[in-house]
């Protein structure tokens, strides 16, 4: 993207204090959390990362201009801090507010008909005295079948939802603006929004924690972004973490 892309986004997305659109980088989310002069929400994008990473360490690749990469920079109050646990579960429904036929499998892998469509990561430095948190999405826009890095994974190009990068960039970060308005707010519309889109909800899982393995029942989303489990035993859980499967007859994952 030139320099005159860059320029129309920042007309089209003035509550951002400072946006680029750059060629190539290692990481977005890297980028941003090195500066630690960035201001509160500044964003970067990219044509391509070659070291870009998703939760659990995975690798995130793509050919270049496949993807929409972007890297968000929130710096919360200290009194928020208590909070952050929610900001990924944020980022997964402001993805889902532009893409209607979209779900989220908690906490914020979107899918699509059960094939994920982006990765979300979130990450922290300077806590607990200047707190800053980049929010990092990837969401695969042009990929091919034979492009995509897992066979459970799906493109915008693939469900036929046609839209150009620049006008797809700028639908993302208008709603995340306006549901990180929304999380600021204290709104508690915010988590009951999460929940009608979470298809976690109510599904058979299973769990992989730092703990070990859960087998159960998704009962609910907690106002905190705590996953609600009771287990094949009648135990109750609730979790901060860990990689969910939705259980099928086939108990395929996805």
């Amino acid at each position: 993207m030139d320099q005159d892309t860059s320029q129309r986004l920042r007309q089209r997305l003035p509550q951002y204090a400072h946006l680029r659109w750059i060629e190539t980088t290692g990481s977005t989310n890297d980028d941003l959390l090195r500066d630690a002069d960035s201001p509160h929400l500044s964003v970067l994008l990219a044509e391509h990362q070659t070291g870009g990473h998703g939760r659990l360490g995975r690798t995130w690749t793509a050919p270049p201009g496949t993807q929409l990469i972007v890297s968000i920079l929130f710096r919360p109050a200290l009194d928020e801090l208590d909070r952050l646990g929610t900001l990924p579960l944020v980022a997964g429904l402001a993805l889902s507010d532009v893409l209607d036929p979209a779900t989220l499998k908690w906490p914020n892998d979107v899918l699509i008909d059960g094939r994920k469509l982006s990765g979300i990561l979130l990450e922290a430095a300077g806590l607990p005295d200047d707190p800053r948190v980049v929010i990092g999405i990837g969401v695969n826009v042009s990929l091919t079948r034979e492009q995509l890095p897992v066979a459970h994974a799906t493109s915008l190009t693939l469900e036929s939802i046609d839209v150009g990068r620049e006008d797809f960039a700028v639908a993302v970060l208008t709603a995340l603006h306006r549901r990180l308005e929304q999380w600021l707010e204290h709104d508690p519309k915010l988590m009951e929004s999460y929940r009608l889109v979470c298809s976690s909800i109510g599904q058979q899982v299973r769990v992989e924690t730092p703990r070990g393995t859960l087998l159960g029942s998704v009962t609910g989303v907690g106002t905190d972004g705590l996953l609600e489990l009771i287990d094949d035993r009648g135990d109750n859980h609730r979790l901060s973490a860990g990689d969910v499967t939705h259980l099928r007859r086939t108990d395929s994952d996805y």
